[in-house]
């Protein structure tokens, strides 16, 4: 009895490692494990749980690792890097014309006095690793969007205690450069995003991602000012998040440009081979995830921050919830798209099996 318990302990802890290691070498490390059990033995040792759990881990790791080197996974990656790295161009290049052009409805001691090193680095950083992912070489955009990552942590990192409604304000564009940075590390031939996109599709997201800067521009710069009111004066401005207009028609037609720009990456993205736009989605998840959680479980600290007129800290459940959240987004969809592929890879399997069969 003691025996069947003991084996039975020792295969629960041997179901970490990956089922095509336990297929070929289960039974063989079943025997080792028994054989080295001290007689009446009824519990894996501290030892071989540590040893088997850790072991099992790192095959586990090795095997996924090896599944991002698939034609899949490559394709996609270097699909999502450089549409990633043209969106990450033009917010850099909106937020120079921001200070080149100070809005005109702030009054002048709240205008920008300019742009600095950073905002013009910030352009040209990212305009280079466009063109590196565009046309190679690959190494160098992924050095470089990992030198924008980088430069993140040292410039905005250190104001998470001073100044956290900021750096919140900037993660999902901070997320957005770990995504591309991420991408175009995975290995994948020169100019291979041109080839899975295709020039058109390529050319339609160049503009929809530009279109949509311009528009966020425009509402900026037509944003309504703050006329000096007397008593009995009224004031109307409509307001859409970032969107400012003084004409409900007009805030509408921002809001339908956006969402032209945003229908048109959606359906080139869309068209592409099912298994590349699925990890494409995979890929973006944690981005979209954190900005929900931002906008939904932090809308009260922001408000909060903006009316109390000092830092409201945010607990480390918060902080823990803004780095966990995109992870097992993240994960959750490889294990998703894993299964999706696999239930239709028996599906096909089955299929084929029925066409070879006789007739009765």
């Amino acid at each position: 009895m003691s025996d069947a318990e003991l084996e039975r302990r020792y295969r629960r802890l041997l179901a970490v490692y990956p089922w095509e290691h336990r297929r070929a070498y289960e039974e063989e490390m079943l025997a080792v494990l028994l054989a080295d059990a001290r007689p009446g033995q009824r519990r894996p040792t501290a030892a071989d749980t540590a040893n088997l759990i850790g072991a099992g881990l790192r095959a586990r790791l090795r095997v996924s690792a090896r599944g991002f080197t698939e034609p899949a996974w490559a394709d996609a990656a270097a699909v999502t890097g450089l549409v990633v790295a043209l969106a990450l161009f033009a917010l850099a290049a909106k937020a120079l014309v921001d200070q080149l052009m100070p809005d005109p409805s702030l009054p002048p001691p709240l205008r920008s006095v300019g742009p600095d090193l950073v905002d013009w680095a910030r352009v040209a950083g990212w305009a280079g690793i466009a063109v590196a992912a565009l046309v190679g070489p690959r190494w160098l955009a992924a050095g470089l969007a990992w030198a924008a990552v980088a430069a993140w942590a040292v410039l905005v990192g250190p104001q998470a205690a001073d100044n956290p409604a900021y750096v919140v304000d900037t993660l999902p564009q901070f997320a957005l450069a770990m995504v591309a940075a991420a991408a175009l590390t995975v290995p994948a031939p020169r100019r291979r995003a041109v080839a899975v996109l295709g020039v058109r599709r390529l050319a339609a997201v160049l503009l929809a991602v530009l279109a949509a800067a311009s528009v966020l521009e425009t509402a900026r710069l037509t944003a309504p000012g703050f006329p000096e009111l007397r008593p009995g004066d009224s004031y109307t401005s409509y307001v859409l998040y970032d969107l400012e207009a003084g004409s409900e028609v007009v805030l509408w037609l921002y809001v339908a440009g956006l969402a032209v720009a945003a229908l048109v990456v959606l359906v080139s993205l869309v068209g592409l081979a099912p298994e590349i736009r699925r990890r494409v989605a995979v890929m973006l998840a944690p981005v979209a995830a954190l900005a929900l959680v931002i906008d939904s479980a932090l809308a009260g600290w922001a408000v909060s921050t903006v009316h109390m007129g000092h830092t409201i800290p945010l607990v480390p459940a918060q902080w823990a919830m803004l780095v966990l959240v995109p992870a097992v987004t993240f994960l959750a969809g490889v294990l998703l798209v894993r299964r999706r592929e696999e239930t239709l890879r028996m599906v096909a399997l089955g299929r084929d099996a029925d066409r070879e069969r006789p007739a009765a």
